[in-house]
């Protein structure tokens, strides 16, 4: 609830100069960058992680899903306890988090540990997105959409290139460096923010039961179960684990529509059709995405005994295909909407993951960087042209949780594809192996196009005022 005090504030306030307006954006996207940066460059090491730690790749599929719990859990909670407590206390506190898990990580004497390190770089990095957004809502009051776009580019970006860099990292010293780069980052980061983000005010006292930890812990459990179900799928179909989950989904769904203040808004969902589509949508993409972004370079590395330079140098095909389609892509979307650049997409990707049925224990390494930069070109389609969608189909009063249920479906994508790599890679990678997850991932690609095709003719076109 806004109360008139509230709202004096919100009108009174003025907007801080060009320059420092500048450096304020500068020190959240550092921060907001560290998630995606850490989730996508770690793909590299996986040979290497294995080697040191003497561990199969279900170990490692396992690296992934727990820092993408973590991190689909902790993202709410965090953006609730900005709301509450102060955004840039959450923001400088998310920075603590990743300094420590950062120092501590290179130390790690098992898989484990690193586990447990990486579990608390996902809930640092989750505490730095929501906090850092809403103190742009807070400051920005002009051309706010033209900023928070560069946000989430800068964003996407940063998970792109995150395996190229890693590649580099890896190539020139170890595994351990992929933490260490994060420092720079949180210090110049950390510097503005203490500097340049306003201060908070008193923390508020939260309502009974608005964290919701019945809620969380349900969660939590809901998506534990499902990926014991998709890990157990190399080895055959857990009918338990399946009636389980299917149990679990339907019992969660009942109890978050009773409660007043749910963790994932389930009445909100099954309000909005349109807007569940584009999350189901959202999830399928980055089941796909990060199959390719986590699987190609372990199969480079592993099979055809390319050193991590030369892997993060095809890597390249991804992001920097992708940093070029998106400009060009938005201007479609602004002229179009956004259901013919979907579909566009969709069919980039269906190839792109097909093609990878023609990579063989021979094939150059010219083609491949070709194969990649198809798969590239399409991210460039698809994450903006959700974004134009779901906002287009959301009130301005919705956009809160419009925009933190996207961010769950990302890391609902990201869990389903370390499970859909560790059925795929479980027992060691072969080229047949890769066949196998190329065909998986085209049968995906098949039913992200059939949601395209199921969007209004002009779904998240720009409404320009007349």
């Amino acid at each position: 609830m806004i109360r008139r005090t509230d709202l004096t504030m919100m009108t009174t306030k003025t907007e801080p100069s060009s320059q420092k307006r500048f450096w304020l954006i500068t020190a959240i996207a550092l921060g907001t960058m560290l998630n995606p940066l850490n989730t996508s460059m770690i793909a590299v090491a996986f040979s290497r992680l294995q080697e040191e730690f003497e561990v199969g790749y279900s170990a490692i599929s396992w690296l992934i899903a727990t820092y993408y719990v973590a991190s689909a859990v902790a993202q709410p909670v965090m953006g609730k306890l900005g709301d509450l407590f102060g955004r840039k206390r959450l923001f400088l506190i998310g920075l603590g988090l990743v300094t420590l898990s950062s120092m501590l990580a290179p130390l790690s004497t098992s898989i484990g540990w690193l586990m447990a390190f990486r579990v608390i770089q996902a809930i640092g990095t989750s505490a730095l997105f929501p906090s850092g957004m809403g103190i742009i809502r807070q400051v920005v009051t002009t051309n706010l959409a033209r900023t928070l776009g560069i946000m989430s580019i800068f964003s996407s970006t940063s998970a792109a290139f995150g395996p190229s860099v890693g590649g580099f990292l890896l190539h020139y010293s170890d595994w351990p460096a992929l933490f260490m780069i994060n420092f720079p980052v949180i210090l110049i980061s950390f510097v503005l923010a203490v500097r340049l983000m306003p201060k908070d005010g008193a923390a508020k006292k939260p309502e009974n039961g608005a964290l919701d930890g019945w809620g969380i812990a349900f969660f939590i459990v809901l998506i534990v179960t499902w990926l014991f179900f998709f890990l157990s799928i190399q080895s055959g179909i857990n009918w338990w684990l399946l009636a389980a989950g299917l149990g679990l989904s339907a019992g969660f769904y009942a109890f978050e529509a009773k409660r007043r203040h749910p963790f994932v808004d389930v009445r909100f969902l099954a309000g909005n059709r349109q807007v569940t589509l584009v999350y189901a949508q959202f999830i399928l993409v980055n089941i796909v995405f990060y199959s390719v972004m986590f699987g190609i370079p372990s199969y480079l590395q592993q099979v055809r005994e390319f050193d991590s330079q030369q892997v993060g140098l095809l890597m390249l095909a991804i992001s920097g295909f992708g940093v070029v389609v998106t400009p060009l892509v938005g201007r479609w979307i602004d002229r179009a909407g956004s259901k013919i650049p979907l579909i566009t997409g969709s069919l980039i990707v269906l190839s792109g993951t097909l093609l990878l049925l023609t990579l063989h224990d021979n094939t150059s390494q010219v083609w491949i960087f070709s194969v990649l930069a198809v798969l590239g070109i399409s991210s460039g389609f698809h994450n903006l042209g959700l974004q134009s969608t779901l906002y287009a189909s959301v009130a301005t009063t919705e956009t809160g949780i419009a925009s933190g249920l996207f961010m769950t479906s990302r890391f609902m994508g990201t869990i389903l594809s370390s499970s859909l790599l560790g059925a795929a890679f479980g027992h060691g990678i072969t080229t047949g192996k890769l066949h196998g997850l190329a065909v998986a991932c085209a049968v995906i690609s098949v039913l992200i196009l059939w949601l395209s095709l199921r969007l209004p003719a002009r779904a998240g076109a720009v409404k320009r005022a007349s």
